[in-house]
């Protein structure tokens, strides 16, 4: 009657249930270290060797924030000081 390697239909491998939809869904996503970045302003204050009461008597500062006052950060006290505008973009 049955075959030897004849399986029966409720055991075979068509009959599992497929696994739908993302089995990580809901489960918060593995955050690694935090690394902290440094800011374009800050690299050229490093660059330029300045510090923090120096910003505002700095020519070659003030120079590239004008440049860059409305693609790059820069302290609003520092932008305020020199009497620059921003060009909002919200």
């Amino acid at each position: 009657m049955f075959a030897r390697d004849a399986v029966p239909a409720w055991k075979g491998p068509k009959n599992l249930a497929k696994r739908r939809g993302n089995p990580n869904w809901g489960k918060p996503e593995p955050i690694g270290p935090v690394v902290p970045t440094i800011t374009s302003f800050e690299q050229i204050v490093k660059e330029y060797k300045l510090t923090p009461d120096q910003y505002v008597r700095s020519t070659r500062l003030r120079e590239w924030a004008r440049r860059n006052k409305n693609s790059k950060y820069i302290p609003e006290a520092l932008l305020e000081a020199w009497g620059f505008e921003i060009e909002s973009t919200l």
